[in-house]
């Protein structure tokens, strides 16, 4: 038996492997192109002039000086939000993923435990007192007390019930993170009505829409830095993920610690999440339609399913990003109209193909 699974994981292991090489190659070219669309139009030959340059390449391969404009769109607009929208969409791919697998849940997503109503409130608060630039820091914060509240709730819920897992349990997580996504957006709607004046609706509509059109280098640093580490840490996962697809009992059997790994990874998901959202506002469907957009292709295996999720998220968002700053140009989208227009078509796509083959 053991000699006929062997070829069989090996073709499976390198198949995974091309593909990752694939999506990478592709995220690679999609945030070169991406970064030449605009009004003005570069060619990716300027873009690997201004970045060699920037990287003090350029006097090793004999480049001169780029042209100080078109240095300035690339270096300082078009790339940060580029490479920001890049790192939103893989970190929120992944913690879908994570999501979907602690809670059994296909209809999960990185919010679901009120994180983005949390982060909503906070931004919401920051906007109506005029602190725009506490915007990130306030979001996180919010995000993390949204965090705080739910798996309390769920905990102290589990305990009354008597439950042998902390509480923990998947269905009282959901519960516990609508109940805190409910009462925060209902506090996030308050704060509007009774603060808002002028231009602060427009404000707060468009981050609650979700948004990169502000990213600068420092956004690159917090997005890229929490999806590089906390999405790094969360997509070594895949093996435990495997064991809680099958529930608890079963991963409990086959040896991993199943309320201590729960709660490591919601708590790494809320923080992995809480960043990117605090630099990029409320974009929904992306991690939800994305892992089920590779599943489909990969199948359900997480340690190909992780890596794949964050490079097409990555790849996603870049050209979901690059359709709402140029399709009614000079006038911009909020990236999460775009991500919600083409999301729940194919949302609804999957189910029904998930439905035939049933």
């Amino acid at each position: 038996m053991s000699d006929v699974r062997a070829p069989r994981r090996t073709t499976a292991t390198g198949g995974a492997a091309v593909a990752a090489v694939v999506a990478a190659a592709v995220l690679v070219a999609t945030v070169v192109v991406a970064v030449t669309i605009g009004p003005a139009a570069l060619s990716p030959a300027d873009v690997w002039h201004v970045v060699a340059t920037r990287l003090g390449l350029g006097d090793v391969l004999g480049h001169a000086a780029p042209d100080r404009l078109v240095d300035g769109m690339v270096w300082q607009l078009r790339l940060p939000r580029v490479l920001t929208a890049a790192a939103v969409g893989a970190g929120l791919a992944v913690c879908g993923v994570v999501m979907q697998a602690l809670t059994r849940n296909p209809l999960a997503d990185p919010y679901l435990l009120g994180l983005s109503s949390g982060a909503s409130l906070g931004a919401a608060c920051v906007l109506v007192l005029g602190a725009t630039v506490l915007l990130p820091v306030a979001a996180f914060v919010g995000a993390t007390a949204a965090l705080a509240a739910t798996l309390l709730l769920a905990a102290a819920a589990g305990r009354g019930a008597g439950a042998g897992t902390g509480g923990l349990t998947p269905t009282r997580t959901v519960l516990a993170g609508l109940a805190v996504s409910q009462l925060a957006a209902a506090a996030t709607s308050f704060v509007i009505f009774w603060s808002a004046k002028g231009d602060q609706y427009r404000e707060i509509l468009s981050w609650l829409m979700g948004s990169v059109a502000g990213a600068t280098w420092t956004s690159v640093a917090i997005a890229g830095g929490a999806a590089l580490v906390l999405g790094t840490l969360l997509a070594s996962t895949g093996s435990m993920l495997d064991a809680f697809t099958f529930g608890d009992t079963a991963a409990a059997a086959l040896g991993v610690p199943v309320a201590r790994v729960r709660w490591v990874l919601l708590v790494g998901v809320a923080l992995l999440t809480g960043a990117l959202v605090s630099q990029s506002g409320s974009i929904g469907f992306v991690g939800l339609i994305l892992p089920h957009a590779v599943r489909v292709l990969t199948g359900a295996r997480h340690r190909a399913l992780l890596p794949l999720s964050a490079l097409c998220g990555a790849t996603f968002l870049v050209w979901a990003d690059t359709l709402a700053r140029t399709v009614f140009e000079p006038r911009e989208l909020p990236v999460g109209i775009v991500t919600a227009a083409i999301g729940a078509p194919v949302f609804a796509l999957l189910l029904w193909r998930g439905r035939a083959r049933s």
